[in-house]
């Protein structure tokens, strides 16, 4: 039970954070379309966050040694934390659609399946659950969910640069370039493991 606690107050005070946020930019933005949208903004990069925290972490401890093996340690924390964080940005949805300014279908579709993923990723991560799935289903889960996540992320941060403003640019390219970041620093991290799993065979 003790070693519960952390991880609950931990995702509480993820959850705690981005509720401030909502709140406050509703307080001070109005909860009309605006503010909602506004809140929108800026729940959704607390949650961006979070979530690169859990993507990114175990590849930067790979490529650059014990400073970062906090990070990978807390991974499945992070990923929590992103859970619980992002169900403020869900309410916030929930608010857009109930004040009439409700997205497209194809926004709920696409950035639904993210949603899917971001929960099943959670729920498989409790012990219990965890235990009971084969460990290639796990591998499978989280390697496509992470990257779709991911994705989903990237494509809500990208804009055509030379069609923006430069401010535009300066709140969204630096979160894409993040994304950009995260799937390098994995793939790398990848490459350097079947190398050095190739120099065991060998030496073998």
């Amino acid at each position: 039970m003790q070693a519960k606690q952390p991880v609950l107050m931990s995702m509480g005070l993820s959850f705690g954070a981005a509720l401030a946020v909502a709140i406050a930019t509703l307080a001070l933005a109005g909860a009309n379309e605006h503010g909602t949208l506004l809140a929108l903004f800026l729940t959704a990069r607390v949650s961006f966050v979070l979530f690169w925290l859990a993507y990114a972490g175990s590849a930067l401890a790979t490529l650059f040694g014990p400073t970062f093996q906090p990070l990978k340690q807390r991974g499945r924390e992070f990923g929590l934390d992103f859970a619980s964080a992002h169900l403020v940005h869900l309410g916030l949805v929930g608010w857009l659609c109930w004040i009439g300014a409700a997205p497209g279908l194809s926004v709920f579709v696409f950035f639904g399946i993210a949603v899917v993923f971001t929960y099943l990723l959670a729920l498989f991560s409790i012990g219990t659950l965890h235990k009971a799935l084969d460990r290639r289903l796990w591998w499978l889960l989280r390697t496509v969910g992470l990257n779709f996540i991911l994705y989903a992320f990237a494509k809500d941060f990208y804009r055509d640069p030379l069609a923006q403003s430069w401010k535009f640019n300066l709140v969204y390219l630096p979160f894409f370039g993040l994304c950009v970041i995260g799937v390098l620093l994995r793939l790398v991290a990848f490459l350097q493991g079947l190398g050095r799993r190739d120099m065991t065979v060998r030496a073998g």
